[in-house]
């Protein structure tokens, strides 16, 4: 007898669809029904952080909290932070409005709140890169969803392509975003030596097998969950709501039936072919939003695929003052800076604390060029030209660059509003 995959529990929307908050409301009453039938008295909710402000999450979280705080006995809200810093009011404010206070968040340390609950051996993960890198992988996630604590866990997140996962969201977004730091330091590390243009947008990634792999063999049989994910596409007008998936479970179930649905309609609004590669481009990265480089390379790696060889890229960030989302990754990106691969790792066979933080790597690796374009960082006074040309980059401030480019591209120059929410390539 053929076994067939279950259908996603919700599947709204499309390539052409403009979802609004009337549709937002009726899909969140479908899936609060779907808590309530699963018979989930104890539901744990986990939204992005304000790094996914365009996703809809926040409205979807604090719409569903709304519902569940009368029909279930207990309803909490945990950000898949990742390595991301915490919310504080203001961010809290910017993703769930009035509703959902910084107080009432709870959470997530990658550092400390965390258990190991099985893992991938070295020989799997090597047959699944392709080449012997010699790490296992661990199953790491916050102790709160696997500890009985929770009978179901709403994972809320969007799906768009990913310089790691291939695509973002679905099982990523519990084993990173609540995970702890061998799995983030080394799936991270194993993207990076798999190679970010061969990764994004690949919904056959290795990072994302070995993840939805965790998931299937490990995760799932200590935590329930529902998924739901979103598909927003940036216009002109702003971001704009293409479809809402859900599902439950793993691969074989809803949960990774939506989850297709969703990667396969991101594929279509979320990447974009340009006919000749880019020679100078620009992309804008919000200020509410983007604090650091290591959010911010986005505009790095989202691009590379379009920008030509001896290109430049400009990268108007106005709210970014740091390096790293903490001090220690900070302070090693001021020391080793965003100077290639070859660079990156012979830097890491010297020193010892880079070693230990192989997702900042990783991220060396991925916000380098390798040489083939420039990048021309436009920082607010948060970054000096010190700074900026001491990490391997170009510095031009802000309001020199805004003088120039304007905040909708001037001269025929490319201008990318939100790096984070696609992929171009060049033809």
């Amino acid at each position: 007898m053929t076994q067939t995959t279950p259908a996603p529990l919700v599947a709204v929307g499309g390539p052409g669809a403009e979802l609004y908050s009337g549709d937002v409301a009726t899909i969140v009453r479908v899936l609060a029904d779907c808590v309530v039938q699963a018979g989930a008295r104890r539901v744990l909710l986990v939204p992005p952080d304000h790094t996914r402000l365009h996703s809809r999450a926040g409205e979807i979280t604090t719409a569903l909290l709304g519902v569940l705080d009368f029909e279930v006995e207990r309803a909490d809200v945990m950000p898949a932070l990742g390595t991301h810093r915490p919310l504080g009011p203001a961010e809290a404010k910017l993703m769930f409005g009035d509703a959902i206070p910084a107080e009432r968040l709870l959470e997530h340390r990658w550092r400390y709140d965390v258990r190991t609950i099985g893992e991938l051996p070295a020989e799997e993960v090597d047959g699944v890169l392709g080449r012997p890198l010699g790490l296992s992988l661990p199953v790491t996630v916050n102790h709160a969803i696997v500890d009985g604590r929770y009978d179901l866990v709403v994972s809320i997140g969007q799906v768009v392509p990913h310089e790691v996962a291939g695509y973002g969201g679905y099982t990523k977004h519990l084993q990173i975003g609540l995970g702890g730091g061998e799995a983030i330091q080394r799936s991270h590390f194993i993207g990076a030596v798999h190679g970010i243009e061969r990764t994004m947008g690949s919904l056959d990634a290795p990072v994302r097998r070995l993840l939805d792999t965790g998931f299937d063999r490990i995760l799932e049989r200590r935590c329930a969950v529902l998924f739901v994910l979103t598909v927003v596409e940036s216009e002109p007008e702003g971001p704009v709501l293409r479809g809402v998936y859900a599902g439950v479970g793993g691969t074989e179930g809803s949960g990774g039936a939506a989850f297709r649905a969703a990667a396969a309609l991101s594929g279509e609004v979320n990447v974009e072919t340009v006919p000749e590669p880019f020679e100078t481009c620009v992309a804008y990265l919000d200020p509410d939003e983007y604090h650091s480089t290591w959010l911010g390379n986005k505009a790095i790696y989202r691009t590379r695929c379009a920008m030509a060889d001896g290109g430049e890229l400009y990268v108007l960030a106005p709210g970014v003052t740091r390096f790293g989302e903490d001090e220690v990754v900070d302070r090693l990106i001021r020391r080793h800076g965003y100077r290639g691969t070859d660079a990156a790792l012979a830097a890491m066979e010297q020193d010892p604390e880079l070693a230990a933080n192989l997702a900042a790597v990783a991220h060396l690796i991925h916000g380098s060029t390798e040489g083939r374009f420039d990048v021309v960082y436009c920082p607010g006074p948060g970054l000096t030209r010190q700074d900026v040309e001491g990490v391997g980059f170009r510095y031009l401030p802000y309001e020199q660059a805004r003088a120039r480019f304007g905040l909708d591209g001037r001269d025929g120059v490319p201008f990318i509003r939100d790096p984070g929410m696609g992929l171009w390539r060049s033809a």
